[in-house]
């Protein structure tokens, strides 16, 4: 009989944590790569559409700067080295290539308001941006959904922000929750690291999904609050979702690593 092979990686996935960094410059590059990772697997969702949608994530060592993606590259095609490092204003840092400034007026604002969100997803998806214009939070329909119970928050105002001071009445409509719907715009995720926010997007947006089929057909039953509240809790929590990132970023480096140039 032959030998059967195993994956080391998946053998040892259940005991992945994330790392902890001697020096900013490690870090750095960590959370880099990872904004770049993301984008590329945001490509890979779909949720690429033109110019629009941004992901960012706080500089270590400069917590009122954060790295994002330049406007005019696809997700699909994002590197490390096409990502710039902004000021809370938009004055890029390091970098040539513009960013989206709406983008970056919404996420300084969120990034100044809670100091402990490393990271920030928007992106024009088609089920979030479908959802948002019901102006209501998805329902505990399903165990995935369910993880979301509670935890969203409706940003109404503004529609468009103009300028840094409704920028940050767009931030304070988070209230803390780690998601927030724009009626009519979209989905917006934060975590404590780029990969959380990241799989807090596509869960959302995923969730987005189900309920607009379930609403096709009738009423569903909702899971029992107290019963949503563990799901949101354990399904939902960074570690989970932090771990659960992790299969995207082995399939992404499986692929090729010239995202990581």
């Amino acid at each position: 009989m032959a030998e059967q092979k195993t994956d080391p990686t998946a053998k040892n996935f259940a005991t992945r944590t994330p790392p902890v960094f001697d020096n900013p410059q490690d870090e750095r590059r960590h959370r880099i790569e990872r904004l770049a990772a993301t984008c590329r697997v945001f490509g890979k969702a779909g949720f690429s559409q033109g110019l629009l949608g941004h992901v960012t994530v706080r500089d270590p060592e400069q917590p009122d700067q954060f790295w994002a993606n330049p406007v005019g590259i696809s997700f699909n095609r994002m590197r490390v080295s096409d990502l710039v490092l902004v000021d809370h204003a938009g004055g890029l840092i390091k970098g040539t290539k513009p960013v989206n400034s709406v983008g970056v007026l919404l996420h300084s604002a969120i990034h100044r308001a809670y100091p402990e969100v490393t990271a920030v997803c928007h992106a024009h998806s088609v089920n979030g941006s479908a959802w948002s214009a019901f102006g209501r939070p998805v329902d505990p329909v399903t165990q995935d959904t369910a993880i979301f119970y509670e935890d969203q928050a409706i940003l109404r105002e503004p529609r468009v922000a103009m300028n840094a001071a409704e920028a940050d009445v767009f931030a304070a409509g988070l209230k803390g929750k780690r998601t927030g719907i724009q009626p009519g715009h979209g989905l917006f995720t934060t975590g404590a690291t780029v990969d959380e926010a990241a799989w807090r997007f596509i869960s959302m947006d995923r969730a987005c999904q189900v309920q607009l089929l379930i609403e096709t057909v009738g009423k569903p039953e909702l899971w029992p609050e107290e019963m949503a509240r563990r799901l949101k809790q354990a399904l939902g929590s960074p570690e989970f979702c932090w771990l659960s990132f992790q299969t995207l970023w082995d399939e992404l480096v499986a692929e090729g690593s010239d995202f990581l140039e």
